[in-house]
Order: C-alpha cells, then sequence, then structure tokens
C-alpha cells in the first residue's frame, strides 16, 4: 500500500486517477483549490477509508508523509486558464515547486502532468519529443503554455539537482465522463449542441465537419 498525493484530484483526470489508485488498495489524498475541479466527483469516495479530501491550492506550501506525487492541478481549457492568467501562471510554476519541494523532503516520487500545449503552434506534425516547438511568450494562451514548460523545466533540475525521481507526461486533448459541460473545446461543444438539438458548426473553410476523436478513461 502506498500514500499518494494527487493535486487537481477533484478534476475531470484527476477524480479518475483518485478511483484507481483507491481500487488498487492505495492511501490517497486528494488536493484541490475547486476553481475546475468539483467535489461532486469525488462524492462516491468521501466515505472510503483509504480516501481524503483536501481543499488546498498549491501555489501556497503542503506537506504530508507521501510515497508518490501527481501533480494534475491546473486549470486546461482556454475559457478557464485565461480567466486569471496570472493565478494559472502561478499554479503552472509555484505549484510545482511545491510539489517538488514537498516531493524532495520526503523523498517521494513525482509525476508532472505537462501538456501538448507545450509545443505552442507547431511546425512540426506529429510532435515528437524531440521537437522544442513553437511557442509565443507574450500570447494570451502563454500563461499556461509557457507556465507548463517551466514546471518541466523545474522538473528536470529539481531531477538532476535534489535527485528528485520524476516523471512527466504531455497529455493532448482528453475527453470522457465529469469533463465539464463549458469546457469550450470542440468535442464538448458538439456534445452540448448535439443534446440542445442546436445546428453543429462546420468549419470557415470547406464546409466540412471537424473531424475528432474520444477517449474515454
Amino acid at each position: 500500500m502506498k500514500r499518494v498525493l494527487v493535486s487537481g484530484g477533484a478534476g475531470f483526470i484527476g477524480s479518475h486517477l483518485c478511483m484507481r489508485l483507491i481500487n488498487e488498495n492505495h492511501r490517497v489524498i486528494c488536493l484541490d483549490n475547486f476553481f475546475t475541479g468539483n467535489k461532486e466527483n469525488v462524492a462516491h469516495l468521501l466515505d472510503n477509508k483509504l480516501f481524503e479530501l483536501v481543499q488546498h491550492d498549491i501555489t501556497k506550501p503542503y506537506h504530508a508523509d507521501v510515497d508518490e506525487i501527481y501533480n494534475l492541478a491546473c486549470p486546461a481549457s482556454p475559457i478557464h486558464y485565461q480567466h486569471d492568467p496570472i493565478q494559472t501562471a502561478k499554479t503552472s510554476v509555484i505549484g510545482a515547486i511545491n510539489m517538488l519541494e514537498l516531493a524532495a523532503k520526503v523523498d517521494a516520487k513525482m509525476l508532472q502532468a505537462s501538456t501538448s500545449e507545450v509545443y505552442g503552434d507547431p511546425l512540426v506534425h506529429p510532435q515528437s519529443e524531440s521537437y522544442w516547438g513553437n511557442v509565443n511568450p507574450i500570447g494570451y494562451r502563454s500563461c499556461y503554455d509557457e507556465g507548463k514548460r517551466c514546471a518541466e523545466t523545474l522538473c528536470m533540475d529539481y531531477h538532476r539537482q535534489a535527485k528528485v525521481r520524476v516523471k512527466i507526461i504531455r497529455i493532448f486533448n482528453t475527453y470522457g465522463p465529469r469533463m465539464l459541460a463549458n469546457d469550450g473545446r470542440v468535442v464538448t461543444n458538439f456534445v452540448v449542441q448535439a443534446l440542445k438539438h442546436e445546428n453543429i458548426p462546420y468549419t470557415a473553410t470547406g464546409n466540412k465537419p471537424v473531424a475528432f476523436s474520444i477517449l474515454m478513461i
């Protein structure tokens, strides 16, 4: 049995991760400030003795004796991360520092949830991990793009300097149960419009519908 900290654990992906870890008989501390996460996402876990829900913003330090840390805390939809871009950048950068500091203190492994946005507006398709990207550091999306890039830098520097065991995953568009209806990205927009019996919009060029795929967790 491991003791695991999941920041952003009441969010879309985080809540599924919490459930998976508990099903594997691990103790889980779920941290969330409920900006885009929702207590209802983990309501079915609240009575489980292996689960602890803590309302906390990771831009402030947190301490717990844990074996593993999954840092998923950060709004991922442009609608949400552009709502307060300064807080978004703080969550990515200061939040990563706080989680890495904790990992260093208690000798925990840490997984950093990064994003395909680290590639910016890519000039290479598909993107490989060796591609460094084409990012605008002063645009409206930069709070998220550059915040996540800096978090990756911090992970590798803590690994090299403080010997923290880290893994980085770059998550592309992911869709499934518990995703916010007002997420604002293409699949959720299509689903919501279909449920409301609204017309599905076409692309601006070519009058062809947008293609998409759904990953069910």
